[in-house]
């Protein structure tokens, strides 16, 4: 606020000094104290408010500015000068309007007095006496540094007045907006009449100039006064520093002379022997290396040699060894710079040959003679090859042989269907020349003998492909078993080194000469068996020696030192041969996992080749409708040799292959539904022409009956001599009940015994059977409904009309039917899994309509009688002679209806039809005698009626097996109420 507000007049005219009063009194005029005009001012804009504001030192350098302004508004109020301050000072200067009113205490801030600060001066007395005394102990500043003080703030005031351009670290003249903001020459350049104010200008200039000059001359004397001491003492000290320097200097040299003399003396004759001993050793290590290479160059001709023998293992472990050897022993020998190229392209040959000779030895072990009883081919071969593959991590040799095996299943085929052709001498060759066709030709018995000479032939070989996975499977397993033992014999190794490790000394003192360490000065024999040692922990191979130097140049020596160099260890194979396995596999446990179960997946995959080639041969045999056209012996005779085939091969490779199966599955089902056509058709063209008259019971139909009645439901061997002596019978006899039946029940009875038999030699077929025999049942109940209830007999057959004896003929054979339902349904239920019981359901429906159709029939025979009393008992009258005709005619039919039934249904059905039978006589003649009003009154009426219900009852009882049956004729007398 120092220059915002002043005192003093301000000039009138400026509208934006709204907020300054004009002061009136003249007299009170403070006279501007004058202050050096600036140094750099501002160049004109040509804004006037702008140079108003800054002015420029030429031009307005008598005017006066509010710059000029010294004295603010609060030194104006205190001026020392007045003995006391005006009261009216802002009444007299801003009018009489202003009011000096006394400013009330705020209700906010308590009212203090001196009993506040009691404890205050309490607290703070002891302090101040203590700082008081510490006053007094300590001695003032020195009046040197109140004065060096003094001048600094002084110095620091006056630099202050130099311009900060002059300051800059980039001041320079020749930069023309530094060189303009020092001397404004624009200033200068004015027009004319101004001439001697611009020269007073340019003189004020140089003055302001020299004076910041002064300043600064001034100031740096001022600073070297005060750093003089220091400059003279460092002076002093350089040259003391230079006298300690060359002190120093001679000591050295003395010291390096006796240095000199100490090593010439005691040190100079040990060193050298040092370097003669390392000379040593040194030449040792070239010999040894020389004879290393010499052994290294034969790596590549017994290579060869190994070759020629198929020793494809040693020669990969020669050339591993041979590798390693290049790459840690002998890295950088110019002259085996292409001998690591050389051996890789020497393995990859290796490779293509082992892929060759397994391809080859696949090919010779799968197609030599079936009738060798050799199971492994070669077995050391096998191996050896197999070692070497899978040290090479070429694991698609599985594929090979898989390969070799569809090619091979192939050719058996082949080989035994040109076999049976040519056996045939039906056959003409030269007229069909394609072999399916030739084979087409067969009958069933020599089609049937190649099937199973195929099914054998298929049998030898997946024991043979088993037996050589065998062995592959086991030499897999050894590998992964050595692994495992080789990673825990590592684990116990790790442990004792580390033991080892902890008790020896920590401290290892080093002599070094000539970039070399002292150990290196040492003989071999100091070392050699610490290097043993360590090579016998890492290589678990303690029985390794090395290369003697005699044997330099024999091709042997490399392979003594891979085996040096590789953990080997002895198996053996199932099949007795002893292996090797190396260390070096590269193989983990998890890809020799999957390898093991890849070959298992292959025994699986050959006995689903074999499967799949005999479904196509059967397919093509089958194209011509040969197999539907089978009968029923030939069908399970070759559904059980593909059964028995199926289980050897399930038992050989441990899985089920499901092709052949299905294709048996497929033929079955086509069986079935031949089988089903063609018994439902016999049974069709059976009941269309039958009579439904009583068929007399041959006696093979009786045995059959007999085996059944045995729990054998089976069909009964034809005994021959006895069957031409024995007579038919008139009945069959079921468990001691006799039936009645017609011929076309006999044949129904032996084709439901030929579906039961079915299901026994086809298992699989058992839900299609079941099917197909609850169809059969239900075709014979609804057609022989049709026929006899339906009375379609009549135009099918010619009868004259459906007697009543056709009708229990009919439930007889119904019953008979029904008495092997639960049979048939417990043979069923044997054969079925428990997950299909839901399908017996099948036979209580048929129960239920087979009972259906029983009462449907006793009905009708009711019915028939219902209508005969109908039509007799409407014109019966009570009239003399005793007994009626009508009574005579009824009991003359109830005869006949007994003669006809009686043979053919059993007496316990015979009694309740008659009894039927009898509610219905009672029925009607009691509605006879209330028409014609005649009731039990003792009169003559009543009379003749009980003659005649006498009469019907001595005839109806006197009937054979009626004679007890309760007639209560009693009831033709009861009234209605």
């Amino acid at each position: 606020m120092a220059s915002s507000h002043s005192s003093s007049p301000v000039p009138q005219g400026s509208s934006s000094d709204v907020f300054f009063k004009i002061e009136v009194d003249s007299s009170k005029h403070i006279r501007p104290v004058p202050s050096l005009p600036d140094v750099c001012p501002k160049e004109p804009t040509g804004d006037s408010h702008s140079l108003y504001v800054a002015p420029s030192l030429v031009t307005d350098q008598h005017r006066w500015t509010v710059y000029h302004s010294k004295v603010n508004l609060p030194a104006a109020l205190n001026d020392p000068r007045l003995a006391k301050r005006e009261s009216d000072f802002f009444t007299k200067t801003w009018g009489l309007n202003f009011v000096d009113t006394e400013v009330i205490p705020s209700f906010y801030l308590p009212q203090i007095s001196k009993e506040h600060f009691t404890v205050y001066q309490q607290e703070i007395s002891q302090r101040e006496k203590i700082h008081e005394r510490c006053k007094n102990i300590c001695p003032p500043k020195d009046t040197f540094e109140r004065t060096l003080l003094h001048t600094h703030d002084k110095s620091r005031t006056d630099l202050e007045q130099v311009p900060k351009i002059f300051m800059k670290p980039d001041f320079a003249l020749d930069d023309s907006l530094t060189f303009n903001s020092v001397l404004p020459w624009s200033h200068f350049n004015t027009a004319g009449g101004k001439g001697n104010r611009d020269a007073a200008s340019s003189k004020l200039l140089q003055e302001k100039l020299s004076y910041y000059l002064d300043i600064v001359e001034v100031n740096i004397a001022h600073q070297i006064s005060l750093r003089s001491e220091a400059f003279f003492h460092a002076m002093t000290s350089q040259h003391e520093l230079q006298d300690y320097l060359k002190k120093t200097s001679q000591a050295v040299k003395m010291l390096r002379d006796k240095i000199a003399q100490i090593d010439k003396v005691m040190c100079e004759g040990s060193l050298h022997i040092l370097r003669l001993a390392l000379t040593r050793n040194n030449c040792v290590k070239v010999y040894n290396k020389l004879k290393l290479m010499a052994t290294v160059h034969q790596t590549q001709p017994t290579v060869q040699v190994l070759l020629s023998t198929s020793e494809f293992v040693g020669a990969l472990d020669l050339i591993a060894t041979t590798q390693e050897v290049l790459q840690q022993e002998l890295q950088g020998i110019h002259s085996f710079r292409h001998l690591g190229s050389q051996l890789c392209e020497l393995e990859k040959l290796i490779d293509k040959m082992m892929i060759a000779e397994f391809s080859t030895y696949s090919h010779t072990d799968l197609n030599r003679p079936l009738e060798d009883d050799c199971q492994v081919l070669e077995e050391e071969r096998l191996v050896s090859l197999v070692f070497g593959l899978l040290k090479q991590r070429k694991l698609n040799f599985l594929e090979i042989y898989g390969e070799k095996m569809i090619i091979t299943a192939k050719n058996i085929i082949k080989q035994c269907v040109i076999n049976k052709v040519s056996q045939t001498e039906e056959i003409d060759t030269d007229v069909v020349v394609k072999l399916a066709d030739q084979m087409r030709m067969l009958n069933f018995p020599q089609w049937f003998d190649l099937l199973k000479d195929i099914f054998s032939k298929f049998t030898i070989f997946l024991q043979r492909v088993k037996a050589t996975l065998n062995i592959i499977h086991s030499v897999v397993l050894s590998v992964l078993d050595k692994n495992q033992r080789t990673r825990e014999l590592e684990e116990i190794s790790q442990q004792k080194n580390a033991a080892k490790d902890n008790s020896l000394d920590t401290e290892v003192a080093y002599l070094i000469h000539e970039g070399m360490f002292i150990s290196d000065a040492f003989g071999e024999g100091e070392l050699t068996p610490i290097a043993v040692d360590t090579t016998s922990q890492r290589n678990a191979s303690p029985s390794s020696e090395p290369c003697s130097s005699d044997s330099v140049s024999e091709p042997e020596c490399t392979t003594d030192s891979s085996s040096s160099k590789e953990h080997t260890s002895s198996s053996a194979i199932p099949g007795g041969v002893d292996i090797m396995v190396s260390e070096d596999m590269k193989l983990t446990d998890s890809e020799l996992g999957k390898l093991a179960n890849n070959i298992q997946e292959l025994l699986y995959s050959a006995s689903d080749i074999c499967h799949d080639r005999a479904v196509k041969f059967l397919m093509s045999r089958a194209k011509d409708g040969f197999l539907e056209k089978l009968n029923s012996m030939e069908f399970i005779t070759l559904s059980r040799l593909m059964e028995t085939f199926i289980l050897d091969t399930e038992q050989i490779c441990g899985r089920k292959s499901m092709s052949l199966l299905g294709a048996l599955q497929s033929q079955a089902n086509k069986f079935v539904n031949r089988f089903h056509e063609e018994r439902k058709t016999k049974l069709s063209l059976l009941l269309d022409n039958e009579r439904w008259k009583q068929a007399d019971v041959p006696a093979e139909f009786q045995d059959l009956v007999d085996s059944i009645s045995d729990g054998k439901i089976a069909l009964p061997e034809k005994k021959s001599g006895t069957t031409e002596e024995r007579k038919p019978a008139e009945v069959l006899i079921v468990e001691g009940q006799q039936y009645a039946v017609v011929g076309t029940v006999l044949l129904l009875i032996r084709i439901i015994l030929e579906y039961c038999q079915c299901v026994d030699n086809i298992p699989s077929v058992t839900t299609d059977m079941l099917t197909r025999l609850s169809d059969l049942l239900k075709y014979f109940n609804s057609r022989s409904c049709q026929l006899v209830l339906g009375a379609g007999a009549l135009q099918v057959v010619g009868l004259k009309t459906i007697t009543t004896k056709n009708l229990a003929l009919s439930s007889r054979c119904l019953q008979l039917i029904v008495h092997y339902i639960p049979v048939i349904r417990a043979h069923f239920e044997a054969r079925l899994p428990p997950k299909q019981y839901s399908m017996l359901r099948h036979f209580d429906h048929i129960t239920k309509d087979y009972h259906d159709h029983i009462a449907e029939i006793s009905a009708k025979l009711v019915a028939i009688m219902d209508s005969l009393f109908d039509k007799l008992l409407s014109k019966y009258e009570v009239k003399a002679p005793v007994p009626s005709a009508c009574f005579r005619n009824i009991c003359k039919q109830m005869t006949k209806m007994h003669e006809a039934i009686f043979d053919l249904l059993p007496e316990e059905q015979t009694q309740m039809l008659f009894l039927r039978i009898n509610a219905s006589y009672k029925l009607h003649l009691k509605k006879q005698l209330s028409h014609l009003n005649v009731i039990n009154d003792g009169g003559p009426q009543n009379g003749l009626v009980t003659a005649d219900v006498a009469f019907y009852t001595g005839n109806l009882q006197a009937l054979k097996g009626l004679k007890d049956l309760d007639l209560n004729m009693a009831e033709i007398w009861e009234q209605k109420r």
